[in-house]
């Protein structure tokens, strides 16, 4: 038999990989810095929520963001994805500059979804560029480029939003609003759009709500699920007792099952109204398998919401800041730099509240305070210097450029960007390799894989060689993804009907959803409950590496199960 010869891609597939590349830099120049910026204090330009503030903010926006584009998904299709493009790129410009403009909660929450909004509108049109512009002779090697490129936009992206945060935070913002801009560019004057499948234009909001009650269930499971999931968010918000939220939501589930006996009689008519029918699953498996994997993503979106907090709180990278003085001394201040002129303003406030007889716990904090000026202190130098400080013995200039020289920390950006730069390199080359395996097996031992490097997280903390501690974790922590992430798309094919495989892959983000929703949540209150109260960061990072392994645990059950359904 002849092999079929590769079909060449056309141009709105290379400008479609161009725009995710600018379009990735901007999301990841932002959000892999969004942790540290939420929670610095605003006198350094931060805006100075909690953590708590910063897990609803982390949770809820990316939860929305994967599940807009059923709608958005729906309009390009009827609408045309080169109007949709342009669309997004209004919508993200401006917002992703003002985010560094406001400085409420509820003020910054709103553009924050203003940007979800946007990337909602886009995400599903460029991955609709990439699916109509290949066929059978190249589709795989045209994803595989365009996974390659969201690398690629996000392993530079934060490079550069950490270089240019040394000279200030709404730097961040601008940078991110320029990539987009950027895109406008390629969008109105070499964008052309691919040809398409007519049934496509035909997918009308009616019809994706049918597709929504095949794959996943219907009104009256949306009904039960969506409000308790809301009072998921407004629990976290308001500080309200977990237990509260409990048994308001064991309430609810009862009067949902009350209403479901009450219009049984009727609930096998297909015409009554969609309130009165039963509470119905739609594929079941496939439901399983989503919420079983929002466990994995539970775990691999801490690389993004705590890893960067606890990097500059808790992790003194001195050794990485030796290694570079000695090979690199060029390199130092772009990825350890300090602004002397911000440290040395603030010493003097921090001095004030300093007392001969202070405890631990109050130096801590002050501490914690100086961690946003990228200098990790020693306790005893810290105390030394704050009471020559009030002393007049030595001036907040000097004080802060001696700390600058001794006590520089690396951005914790960098460290978290190592990720990136394994996929880059490796993710082919791995997929390659592992191929030849069953998909599930090499799930499980990726996701053990990704726990594990998640748990050793924790030991950056405790040990003298914090940083290189965490850097192979995070490494670690890459491979494992590398190994799961693509094995846990290609075991959609095995739980969904063969006619229908690629529609349900459509549905496939619902876990990243949640996952995002939840490690937020998740992330605010072990971060703020566990690391700095109980001062207990280890502890922390052993509770998402269990929730790994509990995922790989019901990965292997829910296989096991499948095979006997089948």
């Amino acid at each position: 038999m002849t092999k079929l010869s590769r079909t060449p891609f056309p141009r709105a597939f290379y400008v479609a990989n161009a725009m995710e590349i600018f379009e990735r830099l901007a999301w990841y120049g932002f959000f892999t810095l969004s942790s540290l910026y939420i929670t610095s204090p605003t006198a350094q330009g931060g805006l100075g929520f909690t953590d708590n503030e910063r897990g609803f903010l982390q949770g809820m926006i990316p939860f929305l963001l994967y599940l807009l584009p059923v709608i958005t998904g729906a309009l390009a299709d009827r609408f045309g994805y080169r109007r949709m493009f342009l669309i997004s790129f209004i919508i993200m410009c401006p917002s992703y500059y003002l985010l560094g403009q406001v400085h409420s909660f509820w003020t910054f929450f709103l553009v924050f979804f203003a940007v979800a909004v946007g990337a909602a509108c886009f995400k599903p049109v460029v991955v609709g560029t990439i699916g109509r512009s290949t066929d059978d002779t190249n589709r795989g090697l045209g994803f595989g480029v365009f996974y390659t490129m969201v690398n690629v936009g996000g392993f530079i992206g934060p490079f550069v939003a950490g270089y240019v945060r040394a000279v200030s935070w709404d730097m961040v913002f601008v940078m991110s609003a320029i990539w987009i801009g950027i895109n406008f560019i390629p969008a109105l004057f070499f964008y052309k759009e691919p040809e398409h499948d007519s049934y496509k234009d035909q997918r009308s909001l009616k019809l994706v709500l049918l597709e929504v009650q095949e794959v996943l269930g219907n009104g009256r499971l949306a009904l039960m699920v969506v409000p308790a999931i809301i009072a998921l968010m407004v629990t976290t918000r308001m500080g309200i007792a977990f237990q509260y939220y409990l048994l308001g939501v064991a309430v609810w589930i009862g009067l949902n099952f009350l209403w479901t006996v009450l219009c049984k009689s009727v609930s096998a008519s297909n015409s009554i109204a969609w309130y009165r029918q039963s509470v119905q699953v739609g594929n079941l498996p496939f439901v399983l398998y989503l919420l079983i994997l929002t466990g994995f993503w539970i775990v691999y979106f801490q690389l993004f919401t705590t890893l960067p907090v606890f990097i500059r709180d808790f992790v003194d990278t001195k050794d990485v800041v030796s290694a570079i003085q000695q090979y690199l001394p060029s390199w130092l201040d772009f990825v350890a730099g300090v602004n002397v002129d911000q440290l040395s303003a603030a010493l003097p406030p921090l001095a004030q509240q300093y007392h001969v007889g202070m405890d631990t716990a109050a130096l801590r904090q002050i501490g914690f305070e100086l961690v946003n000026y990228k200098v990790m202190i020693p306790d005893a130098a810290l105390r030394l210097g704050l009471v020559d400080l009030q002393a007049g013995s030595v001036q907040a200039k000097q004080l802060a450029d001696i700390w600058a020289q001794q006590y520089r920390q690396v951005n914790p950006e960098y460290i978290v960007n190592v990720g990136f730069g394994m996929i880059v390199l490796c993710q082919i080359a791995l997929s390659a390799y592992i191929q030849r395996w069953k998909a599930l097996p090499i799930l499980v031992f990726g996701t053990l894989v990704l726990s594990a490097g998640i748990a050793m997280c924790g030991l950056g903390a405790s040990l003298t060689i914090g940083g290189f501690t965490v850097i192979f974790a995070v490494v670690v922590f890459s491979i494992g993804e590398m190994i799961a992430s693509p094995k846990s798309q290609e075991y959609v094919a095995a739980i969904a009907p063969k006619s229908k495989t690629a529609m349900y892959m459509g549905y496939y983000f619902v876990s990243l959803a949640l996952g995002n929703l939840f490690a937020g949540l998740l992330s605010g209150w072990a971060y703020t409950a566990i690391a700095k109260e109980m001062q207990q960061p280890l502890l922390m990072w052993g509770l998402f590496a269990a929730i790994g392994v509990v995922t790989a645990l019901c990965l292997l059950i829910f296989n096991n199960w499948l095979k006997r359904r089948q």
